[in-house]
């Protein structure tokens, strides 16, 4: 058994690590929360259990309510030979929980969750004095700024810039305080949403101290290439590198066949670690995905083999079973090495314009 390291030591090791070799992110919550058929009074627990409306669904009430199992969660995906652990955070900001009423614990949500993640992956560091990390998720929110809330009134929006910043730098704020070792702004479907949370963020380590490492995931919506708000892969990537973030890539959405071209521009483009971590296939007519642990391990390995990746892990249909493939088919491959660029201006809108 070995004591707990700091914060800063983790943080050090991290950088170590990313040296050395392709770390591997978890994989799914979904299908095993949906596996175990929790029902409202699981989701409810002793803490909610005369709550006024239906917690059925909402994954970050059980950070609160049944803190158990979320952690059990977290051991499977470390057992599985997770490095990084995300939080069970990605609708835990004030905005997405609205729904549930229980925006006024956002700060809690994550505070809890991120503890949850921390303590189990001390247990694993404590074994075999190795070190894991937490990923503090921050998804992009059940509202959008750049598209019209009404199609009728093109300027119409259903938050302001400044809300969803507010709204971030809560749930940011629990994250930093349960322990989390980095922030990632996951599954950027509309980049302007992105900005807000980076903006948000930025304000929380200027405020309070503190500074983390930013991972920025954004999501390519279909085999246009684009995000649901048009960006290429290069205009997402130059809205986003201002914000120096440790770490970019894309997830979700799509399979890990379909993903590998925009990640393959992306490891091009950027001059910062590639994560990647696609969807274990496209959801087929019965809404469950059909890439098991071993198609994925063969494809996403090839991708590490032809020195693409630096993070790896799996999103929606994915299971510790995926996780092992992928840490399995992964071990002992080089990680990408990162490009050096010249300096030049690159402007972004739906597209880049490099100028010079």
């Amino acid at each position: 058994m070995t004591a707990p390291i700091s914060r800063e030591d983790r943080l050090n090791a991290l950088h170590n690590a990313l040296r050395e070799r392709i770390l591997v992110l978890d994989g799914s919550w979904g299908v095993l929360i949906q596996g175990k058929g929790l029902g409202e009074a699981d989701f409810r627990g002793e803490r909610f259990a005369d709550w006024d409306r239906d917690l059925k669904g909402d994954a970050e009430a059980l950070n609160l309510s049944a803190p158990d199992f979320v952690r059990g969660i977290h051991r499977e995906y470390f057992e599985a030979g997770a490095d990084i652990g995300g939080t069970n955070t990605f609708t835990a900001t004030s905005i997405s929980q609205a729904e549930f009423g229980l925006d006024g614990l956002a700060f809690e949500l994550n505070e809890a969750g991120a503890r949850l993640a921390r303590e189990a992956a001390a247990e694993f560091d404590a074994q075999d004095g190795s070190t894991r990390w937490v990923a503090g998720a921050l998804g992009p929110t059940n509202r959008t700024l750049s598209i019209s809330a009404d199609a009728n009134d093109p300027g119409a929006r259903g938050i302001t810039f400044e809300e969803m910043c507010d709204a971030y730098m809560v749930a940011a704020r629990g994250l930093i305080a349960g322990g989390a070792d980095i922030l990632l702004v996951e599954t950027t479907f509309d980049t302007l949403n992105a900005k807000a949370a980076v903006f948000a963020i930025d304000q929380v380590f200027e405020e309070d101290s503190v500074r983390l490492p930013l991972w920025v995931s954004g999501t390519i919506v279909d085999f246009s290439g684009r995000t649901l708000t048009g960006q290429t892969v290069e205009a997402y990537w130059t809205s986003m590198k201002h914000a120096e973030p440790f770490a970019v890539g894309f997830n979700c959405s799509l399979g890990s066949a379909q993903l590998r071209p925009y990640v393959a521009e992306l490891a091009r483009i950027a001059d910062v670690p590639i994560s990647a971590y696609p969807n274990a296939g496209l959801p087929n007519e019965f809404g469950g995905y059909d890439e098991t642990p071993e198609f994925m391990a063969e494809e996403l390995s090839s991708w590490a083999r032809d020195g693409l990746l630096n993070i790896i892990g799996s999103c929606c249909g994915s299971t510790p079973a995926h996780t092992k493939a992928i840490a399995d088919a992964v071990r002992g491959l080089p990680p990408r090495v990162i490009p050096a660029h010249r300096p030049v201006l690159t402007l972004s809108g739906l597209e880049a314009l490099e100028v010079g």
